[in-house]
């Protein structure tokens, strides 16, 4: 084993949004022995050196679902932002729609003002129609949501569109399932872009070259590590591109159907130190 790419949310992080020391160990340890570890997510790299922040982990990420990855020491690497009129395609159609939606540039994460109120009307909604539902899941799926770094919210659409900042990832967050149904069907015929999914209440749109599985391809080539001898753990469907080009995968024990079918091996969930299982049976 040269390289090992582990996704992070519902992967390394546990549902506390926190890293075990079980699996930090484990990281640490594969390090120790030559492994490279990649970290390869949906988010964007700023926030990722946040969760590491005190682990005195360091390593190389990947963020945007491929579409940035930066060296251990948080130098940007490549990137493969969304094409300026793609972008004003998917923004003048989220915010036609009422999507609370994210947009990932090189410092921050970009997000309307109104954003969180139409989140909450939603909910307002739900509870409406099922006075007697246990809403707590999707509360928690809010304020995970809601706990990433780097926010930074702008009146308009537009705003982002004009700053010529480059762009990597638009995430599009709703609870509810015929209106996340709708965009997906807009956006899965564009030819230009990568449509993923990297939670049960969002879609992710990037460059049609910018996905982990791409990204993962690069790093190798840049190490000189063959994909035969990289393993990769995951739990999501944004997850399939690089557990497809390795030679060995992982799924965790809370990981979606679609990626247990794609995968040789299920470890254990994210609160039960899956992460480091896995690992352990690689090192072995």
């Amino acid at each position: 084993m040269k390289m090992i790419a582990i996704d992070l949310d519902g992967t390394l992080l546990n549902s506390e949004s926190s890293i075990s020391e079980e699996n930090l160990e484990a990281i640490k340890q594969a390090q120790a022995s030559g492994v490279e570890v990649v970290v390869a997510t949906g988010r964007a790299e700023f926030d990722v050196r946040e969760v590491f922040k005190k682990t005195g982990l360091s390593t190389w990420v990947i963020g945007a679902n491929g579409a940035t990855i930066h060296t251990p020491d948080g130098e940007l690497f490549d990137s493969v932002p969304i094409a300026p009129n793609d972008a004003a395609d998917i923004l003048t159609w989220l915010d036609q729609e009422d999507f609370y939606y994210e947009v990932f540039s090189d410092t921050s994460i970009l997000t309307p003002e109104k954003g969180r109120d139409l989140l909450n009307i939603e909910l307002d909604r739900i509870r409406s129609a099922n006075p007697k539902a246990d809403m707590t899941k999707l509360e928690q799926a809010l304020q995970k949501q809601f706990g990433q770094t780097g926010f930074e919210q702008v009146e308009s659409y537009r705003d982002i569109l004009q700053s010529g900042s480059p762009l990597y990832n638009i995430l599009a967050f709703s609870f509810e399932e015929e209106k996340l149904e709708q965009g997906w069907r807009t956006f899965e015929s564009y030819d230009n872009l990568t449509l993923v999914s990297s939670a049960m209440h969002n879609f992710e749109l990037e460059h049609k070259h910018a996905s982990k599985g791409l990204a993962l391809e690069k790093l190798a080539i840049h190490l000189g590590h063959p994909l035969k001898d990289t393993g990769a753990v995951g739990d999501s469907p944004n997850d399939l591109s690089m557990l497809k080009v390795v030679g060995h995968r992982a799924a965790m024990g809370n990981a979606r159907k679609v990626v247990i079918e794609a995968c040789d091996v299920v470890t254990k969930s994210n609160d039960d130190h899956g992460v480091a299982h896995v690992i352990g049976q690689w090192l072995t």
